[in-house]
């Protein structure tokens, strides 16, 4: 219950009302590892609230990420993936299975951001900065890690 009333604060905070289903989409998404679609949003969430359409899913998505709440992670494959964690971090994304895997270090966004602050980029505010990395696992069966 205490993640319901999370979801809920969270909604209440970028002015949002707090409905049944921007709950059971952001709580998928708040408890997922794997980045998904809205299809596979729907998938999940259809059976035990059947009555969300996936253009309701699409609809609340596009809601949340224009609130803030989420985000939208491109890949290659040209799928819309979302993220719910909103901390700094990156994606390492493979190209074999799709799979996208978060990874943190201060100490690289750290440089990207020291880089930036020391260059003159002119007619261009910087928003925000992501990184992405593309390729291949070398063993599927293992994570990926920065050592």
């Amino acid at each position: 219950m205490e993640i319901i009333n999370q979801i809920k604060e969270r909604l209440s905070e970028v002015g949002l009302k707090a409905t049944h289903p921007r709950i059971v989409i952001l709580r998928e998404l708040m408890i997922s590892n794997d980045h998904p679609t809205a299809e596979s949003i729907h998938e999940i969430i259809k059976v035990d609230n059947p009555s969300i359409s996936l253009g309701s899913v699409y609809r609340i998505l596009d809601v949340l990420v224009d609130s803030g709440l989420i985000q939208r992670v491109s890949v290659r494959s040209g799928s819309k993936r979302y993220d719910a964690n909103m901390s700094p971090h990156g994606h390492f994304y493979c190209l074999q299975s799709n799979k996208i895997q978060d990874f943190y270090d201060e100490e690289l966004y750290g440089l990207i951001n020291d880089f930036f602050r020391k260059k003159r980029i002119k007619n261009f505010k910087i928003k925000e900065i992501k990184l992405q990395v593309n390729g291949e696992r070398i063993d599927p069966e293992v994570d990926v890690t920065i050592i």
